[in-house]
Order: structure tokens, then C-alpha cells, then sequence
């Protein structure tokens, strides 16, 4: 399999020598083309700031981050912004959707941005939004629609550019248990049948067992990691359950 993220030996330091809190202790680890991975630990853990280093929203301390074959740790801040645009699909807890531009506009807007043709916009909106089961709510906006097909609308968004690698972080924290399951069974699609590399933060289980391998942070280090291998979900889910017991987190299914 092709490697597409390498993180290596990275660190990540807030405050200053007098009150320095340690994130992120000395992490490494590899994330393959298609694979689906989950990130969980407790708060306070490193697990947001650990996304949040790899999608360039933060900087590291020390360590490298390579996409491919770009360090992103080396990125001039001048270039961070066109390079998320042209690698990187975002699918965050609360949309991020334009309320003054419709379902189609909101998806298009990467597009739009990276210069693709009209013509080619289109086709690509219309493919994926079949694909995720939106195309009948295209023409309408955000304001007009569930909590779960705006979910949908900012998945499509995250995708309809292939990047190299998605990051989701509590992607399901804002929905209710059937929304939840739907945006979870979407992005199992889209990791089986777009052969999409997803990194998803959650703390929550049942969302974990959709992934194909966890990596369990504790004080900012590997903690434990996980793979799903020929399981059922039901059996994953469990031996989801048992590292965390073991973590010391929340162990319970809200569902």
C-alpha cells in the first residue's frame, strides 16, 4: 500500500518555561492509502491538537509531518492556505456551511477557489452527491435542510476535490443517534467504495467502530493502537470498549 502520512517523533509545547504544558509526547506512527483511522483519548489527551498539527491548523514543537513527500512542518505561511485547499477535505462538528449560498454552492466553493471549469464543477457535484445521497437538495440552503444532510453537504464538500487525506474531527458530536449512524455509514462508503484515507478524532465508541484501526492517546503518547481486521463491527466495538476501560475513559454508548 502507498504510505501517505508519515508523522515523526513530533512534539507540541504550550506557555512558556514557566507554566510549559507537553500535548503531544514524542508521537510517530504511518497512515496508508484507504485506510480509515480513529484517534481517541480522553480530554486533554493530545488528540485535537494532534489533527490540528496535521492539517496545518497548528505547528509543531519539533518532528516532521510528511504528506507524501511534503514535510507540511517546513510550509511557508504564506503557502499553508493553497496547500489545504489542493491535499486536505475537512468534515468538522458543526458544518462550517454558508448559510447565504445553496447545498450546491457550498460544495462548489473548493472549486470554485482552484480555479476548476464550470462545466467540470458540475459533473463533479453531481457524482458525489448522488454517490452520498443528496443530489434532490442541491438548490436549497443550509437553513432548509437536517442536521444530518448538512452533515452530507460538508462531507461531499470534504471529497468532491480528492485530497490526499480527510480529517473529521467529532464529526457526529452535534447529531442524533440515526444522523449519527448515517454520517458514519457514508463515510465508511466513502473510505470502501472512494478508497478515501480518513483521520477521525472521537471520543465516542460506537463512532470508533466504523474505523479499520484506532490509535488510543494517553498524556499526549500512543497509548495502544487497534486494528479491526476480519471482525464484525459488534466485536471491535467491544475490544474498543476494553482498551478504554483499561485508558481510564468513558466506556459508555450514549446510543
Amino acid at each position: 500500500m502507498k504510505k501517505i502520512l508519515k508523522v515523526e517523533q513530533i512534539q507540541k509545547y504550550y506557555g512558556n518555561q514557566h507554566n510549559l504544558t507537553k500535548a503531544i509526547d514524542n508521537i510517530s506512527f504511518d497512515v496508508e492509502e484507504g485506510e480509515f483511522i480513529g484517534i481517541m483519548g480522553a480530554s486533554g489527551s493530545g488528540k485535537t491538537t494532534l489533527l490540528n498539527c496535521i492539517s496545518t491548523i497548528d505547528t509543531v514543537s519539533s518532528g516532521h509531518i510528511y504528506l507524501e513527500n511534503e514535510d507540511i512542518t517546513e510550509i511557508k505561511e504564506q503557502e499553508i492556505a493553497r496547500f489545504r485547499r489542493e491535499n486536505l477535505g475537512f468534515i468538522f462538528q458543526d458544518f462550517n456551511l454558508l448559510d447565504t449560498l445553496t447545498i450546491e454552492e457550498n460544495i462548489a466553493l473548493i472549486l470554485t477557489i482552484n480555479k476548476i471549469s464550470e462545466n467540470e464543477i458540475d459533473a463533479k457535484i453531481l457524482e458525489i452527491a448522488r454517490k452520498l445521497g443528496i443530489e434532490e437538495i442541491l438548490q436549497k440552503y443550509p437553513y432548509q435542510v437536517s442536521g444530518g444532510q448538512k452533515q452530507r453537504c460538508a462531507a461531499c464538500r470534504a471529497i468532491v476535490n480528492h485530497p490526499k487525506i480527510i480529517l473529521a474531527d467529532e464529526p457526529t458530536g452535534s447529531l442524533d443517534s440515526k444522523a449519527a449512524r448515517q454520517l458514519l455509514e457514508m463515510m465508511e462508503d466513502m473510505n470502501q467504495a472512494l478508497h478515501a484515507t480518513i483521520l477521525m478524532v472521537t471520543h465516542d465508541p460506537f463512532s470508533a467502530s466504523y474505523c479499520k484501526k484506532i490509535l488510543f492517546l494517553k498524556d499526549g503518547k500512543i497509548f495502544n493502537k487497534i486494528e479491526k481486521g476480519n471482525q464484525q463491527r459488534k466485536d471491535f466495538y467491544n475490544e474498543i470498549l476494553d482498551v478504554l476501560a483499561l485508558l481510564g475513559g468513558d466506556a459508555r454508548d450514549v446510543r
